[in-house]
């Protein structure tokens, strides 16, 4: 099995000797075979797609068509027409009928990516042809019969997709019969450097310079960073390395301007807990987000203390200029930190340089850690950095223009 693993390594050009990779290769390579529907799961960039490759490939159904379709970009009024087809007339546009999907990958597999994001109407219409093999197009009423073999990918955790009632769990037990999890790159420490020298050696090649390598104290940042994106951010920082570095032998300090580890979200990993076993757990994004999210709290916390103190006279230790500052941060943050019409009760006036507050009816409201607010919040400000203009918006937000436009509509965001 080990020699088989190697070859279809070197055929697919797969990099990787971490277990968690390997394990996952091996479920690929027995599943293949047999016409057993398949659940991918695994981070943005892990590399999902080649699975799909590889299962389709060693399958049966190899001499025939593999379509790869990625559900997160296609709208959600014409996902239907996508994947089932429709015929001349079914709506407005609709000039000609049409094949879809499932329909032109007949006899073959069918590799639906971002399986999450697929509107609940489309899941219920999907479940129909995994478990009868027929559909029925957009505007037509005779039911077509299809032979495909479907592979589904997501990076989404589909079971908080059920609890929230946006994934049918029928759905989800007929596309899991087989579930293959690929390890994010973090996950696979050992991988990193075998990727970035075959990136780079292909890199090389492509653009006719000597291969960029890294010294000794650039690879252990490699290793140490988080790699939110995966492979594909691997790729990318490889390529941008061959072309603009100056140096073919990369140290730390140069690496370091590729990789922006001054964001939190995307900063080297940080040191393990251990439980009692010797297993560690990395932190997560989520993790990053809570301790902003009640570093914040304590921040403002503070800056309630010394109003306080203000507020009581004790401003012995506190210069006027700062006392200014700090009431004119405490107007500013006034959304967020007090109760508006308190604040409205409340006055500032100036007394031999510094200011005293005079506060007859203040009332402390605790600010919300809610993280849907903190979305609506993201979302609302990259609307009106951009406009109005979803695609852009979407982009900077890192999510689909789908996902945006159903975000819009659960918020109920006036744009």
């Amino acid at each position: 099995m080990a020699d088989n693993l190697q070859a279809i390594k070197q055929r697919f050009g797969v990099i990787g000797n971490s277990e968690a990779y390997n394990s996952a290769l091996k479920t690929a390579v027995r599943v293949a075979p047999t016409n057993l529907t398949v659940l991918i799961t695994g981070e943005s960039g892990a590399g999902k797609e080649v699975f799909s490759q590889i299962i389709h490939s060693l399958s049966p159904r190899k001499h025939n068509t593999l379509i790869a379709v990625n559900s997160g970009a296609i709208p959600e009024g014409t996902i239907d027409s996508e994947l089932l087809g429709h015929e001349k007339g079914a709506f407005t546009g609709a000039s000609d009928k049409r094949k879809g999907y499932f329909e032109t990958a007949d006899k073959g597999s069918l590799f639906l990516d971002e399986v999450g994001e697929i509107p609940l109407a489309t899941q219920a219409r999907l479940l129909r042809v995994l478990e009868a093999g027929e559909f029925i197009k957009v505007g037509s009423s005779k039911v077509i019969k299809t032979d495909v073999r479907l592979i589904a990918a997501t990076n989404k955790d589909l079971f908080d997709s059920i609890q929230k009632g946006k994934f049918r769990e029928d759905l989800f037990y007929r596309l899991a019969t087989v579930q293959i999890k690929v390890p994010p790159l973090r996950e696979r420490k050992e991988d990193i450097f075998l990727l970035f020298r075959k990136f780079a050696a292909d890199f090389s090649a492509k653009y006719r310079t000597d291969v960029v390598k890294l010294d000794e104290e650039a690879q252990q940042l490699l290793i140490s960073y988080n790699w939110p994106g995966n492979v594909r951010e691997l790729k990318n920082i490889a390529e941008q390395l061959s072309v603009l570095s100056e140096n073919r032998i990369v140290g730390k300090a140069e690496l370091a301007t590729y990789i922006p580890i001054d964001n939190p979200s995307r900063m080297p990993v940080l040191a393990n807990h251990f439980n009692s076993n010797g297993e560690g757990d990395s932190y997560t994004e989520r993790d990053l987000l809570y301790k902003m999210l009640f570093d914040m709290k304590s921040d403002i916390n503070d800056l309630k203390k010394v109003l306080s103190q203000i507020i009581q006279g004790e401003t012995d230790a506190i210069s006027p200029e700062f006392s200014r500052e700090l009431v004119q941060e405490y107007a500013n943050n006034a959304p967020i930190i007090s109760n508006r019409d308190n604040l409205n009760k409340s006055s500032a006036v100036v007394n031999d340089g510094a200011y005293v507050i005079h506060d007859s009816e203040a009332e402390e409201v605790e600010e919300s850690l809610s993280i849907a607010d903190k979305e609506q919040e993201l979302i609302k400000k990259a609307l009106i950095k951009h406009k109005g203009k979803r695609k852009d918006a979407a982009l900077d937000l890192g999510i689909s223009e789908r996902t945006l436009y159903r975000k819009i509509k659960e918020y109920n965001i006036n744009e």
